[in-house]
């Protein structure tokens, strides 16, 4: 008696054929693009202390933070000893609630309190 043979696997479509493409199904489902916290790009009213010292146009508060570091290098206020500590002058010691000195990480705090 003879049986009937089943079909060899070459016979067989290969599962390859029926998947879509990877490339197709990714650009189907593209992610939108990030947008930029529009919060960090919100321009801030300057307190009249911090005005004196980076000027009183409204900024960013990312701008802010540029301007006292221009300030901070352009002024030498940067203790040769310990780059972490900055050195108050006049201008910066009000903005610092009269510490002579802060550390770069402090210098945020304070500087956030002027800002509205």
């Amino acid at each position: 008696m003879a049986t009937a043979k089943k079909p060899a696997a070459s016979a067989k479509k290969p599962a390859t054929a029926a998947k879509k493409p990877a490339a197709a199904a990714k650009t189907a489902k593209a992610p939108a693009a990030k947008k930029a916290n529009t919060a960090f790009m919100k321009p801030m009213t300057l307190s009249p202390v911090l005005a004196a010292v980076i000027g009183s146009t409204p900024i960013p508060r990312t701008e802010v933070t540029k301007k006292i570091w221009e300030y901070i290098k352009e002024h030498k206020l940067q203790d040769e000893a310990n780059k972490r500590m900055i050195n108050g002058d006049a201008k910066l010691i009000e903005v610092f609630q009269g510490k002579k000195q802060v550390s770069m990480f402090e210098m945020a705090k304070y500087i956030s309190a002027h800002l509205s």
